[in-house]
């Protein structure tokens, strides 16, 4: 069980970044990564592509994983028809790339990675499932996400729990190289 000044550290570490807690703090959610994403009429455009990839299963699964999530906002961002290009049966490898470079094995919460990055000296690096590297680091009070190309996301809601790991809203989708 968490403690009440662990909470409030957490809290205080994510206000600290920018980051939003979420409505309410369950010691078990319920629902996965999956059903979470598909409970929120924000990702309806994630939730497809993970179908469309063949990742139901994966991020059902037993986890933790912890997922930078774009909204449908994000993806409207990608140059027009990109989106429905990712969703053909014949680009599922590269679909599946993008996805799994948006997944971190392990449950990071925003207390976790803001200290890691004061750690280590204002930035630090995670390995997605992609096999790629996202650098984490502080952009004033917001957590930020450099792809591989140099493309920059905003982490704008965190710590959504889930039964299987962590959610955290981002705003702009990463690519991998």
């Amino acid at each position: 069980m968490v403690s009440r000044n662990t909470l409030r550290a957490a809290l205080f570490a994510m206000a600290a970044a920018g980051l939003t807690a979420p409505a309410t703090v369950n010691a078990q959610p319920a629902a996965d990564i999956v059903d979470t994403a598909a409970s929120a009429a924000d990702f309806s455009t994630l939730v497809a592509a993970v179908k469309a990839a063949g990742l139901v299963d994966t991020l059902k699964g037993k986890g933790p994983f912890t997922v930078f999530a774009p909204t449908n906002a994000a993806f409207a961002k990608l140059p027009a028809g990109t989106v429905d290009n990712l969703l053909k049966p014949e680009n599922k490898p590269l679909l599946t790339a993008i996805l799994t470079y948006h997944v971190v094995p392990g449950k990071l919460m925003a207390a976790d990675v803001v200290a890691a990055i004061k750690a280590g000296g204002g930035k630090t690096e995670v390995t997605t499932v992609q096999g790629g590297k996202l650098t984490v680091s502080l952009m004033g009070d917001l957590v930020m996400l450099r792809d591989a190309n140099g493309g920059m996301s905003h982490v704008r809601t965190a710590d959504l729990g889930t039964s299987n790991g962590v959610i955290h809203v981002i705003d702009t989708v990463v690519m991998p190289k």
